[in-house]
């Protein structure tokens, strides 16, 4: 007699040895490892850039600035008076100008002290509101060589004298406080000047006391 030529499949595999019987394929654990590291790593990488780009100055709305070189809003003036009350003064709005033999100055304020001046202070007697603050930035000028007629420009920046209302720092001299930072080209930095006490400017600045110790109006544009 003659055997059959075929078997079902189901009837070979239950007919076979079990050591012929073929094994179902096993992801090998290392590989899970491998995936799961990779994974891990990129997370870390993504959650590092967005703390350095959360801190970075342009996130905050900030430039970088040459200032962080020069670190000159750690100075502090000899009457406790800290140059980084003033920061931002590079941004602040001008309130006037002066010349004096070889120095340009222009006054610039912050935007408590400039709403006052357009709401009228200091006239009839009105006064600046606490949080003033007011800076008169100094250069060492020359004549332009550029210039198709005769003007003087700056040439190289020398000070900074600054003033701010605090009515409870300052109740001896009107509320205000002074202090001068003087500038050094060579080693591009700023120092307090030793003479700058919170009232070194007082004694001048009483001449116009009825105009709330301030010279330069708000001028004009």
């Amino acid at each position: 007699m003659f055997k059959p030529l075929t078997k079902c499949l189901a009837q070979e595999q239950l007919e076979q040895p079990e050591q012929q019987k073929p094994k179902p394929k096993a992801i090998p654990v290392v590989k899970h490892i491998a995936e799961f590291a990779i994974v891990a790593t990129a997370v870390s990488v993504l959650a590092t850039v967005a703390v350095l780009v959360s801190a970075s100055p342009y996130a905050k709305g900030q430039a970088p600035s040459h200032d962080n070189c020069n670190d000159k809003y750690s100075v502090v003036s000899p009457g406790g008076i800290a140059f980084s009350d003033f920061r931002g003064y590079e941004d602040w709005a001008t309130a006037s100008s002066a010349r004096q033999d070889e120095i340009l100055k222009v006054i610039v304020a912050n935007p408590t002290m400039i709403n006052a001046y357009k709401a009228g202070v200091p006239a009839k007697g009105q006064l600046f509101p606490d949080g003033s603050k007011i800076v008169k930035l100094q250069w060492k000028q020359k004549k332009s060589t550029e210039a198709q007629f005769a003007v003087d420009v700056p040439d190289f920046f020398t000070q900074v004298f600054v003033m701010e209302k605090d009515s409870k720092r300052f109740p001896k001299t009107g509320g205000w406080g002074y202090a001068v930072f003087n500038y050094d080209v060579a080693s591009d930095k700023f120092t307090p000047d030793a003479k700058s006490l919170s009232d070194c400017g007082n004694a001048c600045h009483t001449a116009v006391k009825a105009k709330d110790y301030i010279f330069h109006p708000y001028e004009k544009r």
